[in-house]
């Protein structure tokens, strides 16, 4: 209840994160047929990067900041989007750009304040519904989706001790429930061991179509520094591990010249 992500807006994982979930976004509306998204950990959807909270850490300079001024490549459509957003957009603000009429979004945020935000920012909205309650409780309530088709979105703030073991039980719970919904599900990258549990808990969960996206900024060494990020994607829409190839590979190019930056995709699950 205490994280606030005013303060990391932007920064290198938000860059990681928001360019594959762009990806994923126009892929679902490939097809005419609506989908949903559930956003469950939302923040306040859009970020003011002069803000107190976001000049205090600076992080966002590593981050948006190094690729502001890119136009063209596999990150050209999610910069186009930050651009004319006029802020930085979360996740909510570049989902909400993305749905079609038919399409609906639902966002999730506990934090009474956060909620207040997010609420007043989508008000004259009616493709988006938001809520205030416990992401995975929401998982539970707001799946399946009557469309039978979307995208849910985890990215919990790792503050507090189990989030990994709630997370790999919210996407065990949500692939047994709607079996064809894509996840996305987001982790950071401080030492080696929590990840690797992580993907060792996901591939013996019996989760089928697992995909395991990672940039690093320097070798994760240092477990007191976020070394780099990861997203877990089940069910990716064809074309995704050729297009995150791509993107990962820009974003290490333009992110980080540190010895021992890198990115990898890994299958964690086959179909």
């Amino acid at each position: 209840m205490n994280y606030r992500h005013a303060f990391h807006a932007g920064n290198f994982a938000d860059c990681m994160k928001h360019a594959l979930l762009v990806w994923l976004l126009r892929a679902l509306a490939r097809k005419p047929a609506a989908f949903r998204v559930l956003d469950t950990h939302a923040g306040i959807g859009r970020y003011d990067l002069a803000s107190d909270e976001a000049q205090r850490t600076g992080e966002w300079q590593a981050g948006i900041g190094q690729l502001s001024g890119i136009t063209d490549g596999p990150l050209a459509e999610y910069l186009e989007l930050v651009r004319a957003d006029g802020g930085y957009p979360g996740s909510p603000a570049l989902a909400a750009a993305l749905l079609r009429p038919q399409d609906r979004l639902a966002l999730v945020e506990l934090h009474e304040e956060d909620h207040a935000t997010l609420r007043a920012l989508f008000r004259r909205d009616p493709r988006v519904a938001v809520h205030r309650r416990d992401a995975f409780e929401a998982v539970r309530a707001l799946t399946p989706f009557p469309e039978k088709r979307g995208l849910v979105l985890m990215d919990p703030p790792f503050e507090q001790p189990g989030e990994y073991e709630r997370l790999t039980a919210a996407i065990t719970e949500v692939s047994r429930r709607a079996r064809g919904l894509v996840q996305a599900a987001w982790y950071p990258i401080k030492g080696r061991a929590p990840g690797r549990a992580f993907h060792t808990a996901l591939a013996e969960s019996g989760v089928r179509d697992v995909l395991a996206a990672e940039l690093h900024l320097r070798e994760p060494l240092d477990a007191a520094r976020l070394n780099g990020c990861g997203l877990i994607v089940v069910n990716p829409p064809y074309g995704f591990e050729e297009a995150a190839r791509a993107i990962l590979a820009a974003l290490r190019a333009a992110l980080s010249a540190e010895e021992g930056a890198g990115w990898a995709l890994t299958r964690i699950a086959d179909e």
